[in-house]
């Protein structure tokens, strides 16, 4: 090949993965043990990971950490009655070289969720039947000053049962979702829900201990004992 078509490629190689460099975010370091396995619980019981506790650290607090604000909306799912939650989704976050992307669900009360409901700005139906609400900026204003209830961790990276063994220990109970053969490891103590598919794409769910049953009760509704 001609060594100018051969300089040219290398050239464009370079420029290409200095523009990749240049558009990602920049990693979370700022001293702080942000690992999704480093989990303790306060001395009242809360759950505190990535250096965030739950029922304390506000959304504001996330999103200062994080650097990036999130994608903010009140979901409506089905259900008599329905239920409602407000979460903020954060996309390719990285926290220690260790990129993820982040569901925060934040802690409200039932009338302030449903006042919220009725001032959304625009209404989405979901796939699964449920809404998407756009919150009025006032509304979001005040969410994102709400203590967070739950986190859901979705790493970029497959894993494998020996590296979640390694990392978390051995699960309190083993649950496998009938349909979809989603192996959930759970550590009830910990507040820890790790659901994992058959090709090793995971989600791992952080709650309070206390909220656990919540977790866990659909959960059995649709699972059997993992093996």
């Amino acid at each position: 090949m001609d060594r100018t078509i051969v300089l040219s490629i290398l050239a464009a190689a370079v420029l290409g993965f200095l523009g990749m460099l240049l558009i990602m975010p920049d990693p979370v370091d700022d001293g702080v043990a942000r690992l999704p396995w480093r989990v303790g619980l306060t001395p009242s019981g809360q759950t505190r990971v990535f250096g965030f506790t739950l029922g304390e650290t506000t959304l504001n607090e996330v999103r200062d950490t994080f650097g990036e604000e999130g994608e903010l909306n009140l979901f409506r799912t089905l259900g008599s009655p329905p239920s409602d939650s407000v979460e903020a989704y954060f996309e390719r976050i990285y926290l220690q070289r260790l990129r993820a992307d982040f569901v925060i669900t934040m802690d409200v009360d039932d009338a302030t969720l449903a006042t919220a409901f009725d001032r959304g700005l625009r209404i989405s139906q979901l796939p699964s039947g449920g809404k998407k609400i756009k919150l009025d900026p006032v509304d979001a204003e005040r969410m994102a000053e709400r203590p967070i209830r739950a986190i859901s961790y979705l790493p970029k990276a497959r894993l494998d049962e020996a590296l979640l063994k390694q990392r978390f220990g051995e699960p309190g109970e083993r649950l496998t979702e009938t349909e979809t053969g989603i192996v959930h490891w759970l550590y009830p103590t910990r507040g820890i829900d790790i659901g994992r598919d058959p090709d090793g794409r995971v989600v791992i769910q952080y709650v309070n201990p206390a909220d656990f049953p919540k977790v866990l009760d659909p959960l059995r509704a649709a699972t059997s004992p993992a093996s």
